[in-house]
């Protein structure tokens, strides 16, 4: 790690300029990310800015029905929020399902959004990786790659977005609020994070200086039928191999709208509308269910080691679809029915 300058400020426009007018400085608010790149030596900074000081209320109503979370909330704050678990239990579960409770309580919203990947070759500086020195090539994909992508992956990157909360984020349509020294900027949520190509260094669309301020929430979060799926080789504290959050509502025994995510199969959250749109109007039965992953998993590609991901992403579609039309086939033990 090297050494590097600390600042804090109040002033959010102080912020801003620091950080803007030196390529070399980045903010830092929980750091249970961007701590670790500086010990791999991934990153080098020589000043740190301090955001802390711009955290608010975790959340602020809106005039459409919908919730801004501040994005320097800690993600234990948030999930824990009466508000979040009582109208948008899907985000709380998914948070609940990432990282330990001592990171939770440090992790921010906004730092959430900006993890990088936890590929092995990334962080290996002995190894090959396109993320890490671009032109480098790819040392998954000939490599171990049993936690790689199967999905929007390209021969330069076969990496994934390793975020539990930003599955959920992506199932329910959030909205990133951004701003800099310019003004504010509005991103949908399916527009923030980048599939690899031929730039997989780039994760999102931010610009240097930008800073994440809030994460808007739709009125509609799915409080009666949900579920969000993580499937890990081990159920404490280790990234998903495939999850799958799932939001549905239901009119006269038929499904009205349908919000399927994916995550630990791609360099992004995991959507595919068609198949949510299939779903309105038809039954929920695992018949439907079914189809519905076949599209989405549409086009996967699996690796050497990886491979296995195809059919698991399909069944754990389907098994939390089903979960979704009864949550409390979420306490440990319970099966969902078929």
């Amino acid at each position: 790690m090297n050494d590097f300058n600390f600042q804090t400020s109040a002033s959010q426009s102080d912020l801003l300029a620091s950080v803007t007018e030196n390529q070399g400085a980045k903010y830092i608010a929980g750091g249970t990310n961007l701590i670790d790149l500086l010990k791999y030596n991934l990153l080098t900074v020589d000043e740190l800015v301090d955001v802390n000081k711009q955290r608010r209320e975790i959340l602020t109503k809106l005039a459409h029905g919908g919730v801004m979370l501040d994005a320097f909330a800690t993600n234990a704050d948030t999930a824990y929020h009466s508000s979040i678990e009582e109208n948008y239990p899907l985000l709380s579960k998914a948070i609940l399902a990432g990282a330990s409770a001592q990171i939770r309580n440090m992790a921010t919203n906004g730092g959430n959004l900006l993890q990088r990947t936890r590929c092995y070759y990334f962080y290996d500086a002995a190894t090959p990786c396109n993320k890490r020195v671009p032109g480098s090539g790819c040392g998954a994909i000939k490599g171990y790659n049993r936690i790689h992508a199967i999905l929007g992956a390209s021969e330069d990157c076969i990496a994934v977005f390793p975020s539990d909360m930003c599955v959920a984020l992506a199932a329910l349509g959030a909205i990133v609020h951004v701003k800099n020294l310019s003004g504010e900027q509005q991103i949908p949520f399916a527009e923030f994070h980048r599939l690899p190509g031929n730039t997989p260094e780039i994760d999102n669309e931010l610009a240097h200086g930008d800073l994440i301020t809030g994460i808007e929430l739709p009125p509609q979060g799915f409080a009666k039928y949900y579920s969000y799926l993580k499937l890990r080789d081990r159920s404490s504290y280790a990234f998903a191999l495939v999850s799958v959050a799932t939001g549905l509502e239901l009119e006269n025994g038929l499904i009205s709208l349908a919000s399927i995510a994916l995550g630990g199969v791609a360099h992004k959250p995991w959507r595919v509308t068609g198949a949510e749109d299939f779903l309105v109007g038809k039954e929920p039965t695992s018949e439907n269910f079914k189809i519905a992953a076949d599209m989405i998993i549409a086009g996967a590609v699996g690796y050497e080691h990886n491979k296995f991901k195809i059919e698991l992403a399909k069944k754990a579609i389907v098994r939390n679809c089903l979960m979704a039309l009864n949550p409390s086939t979420q306490l440990p033990g319970a099966q969902p029915s078929a």
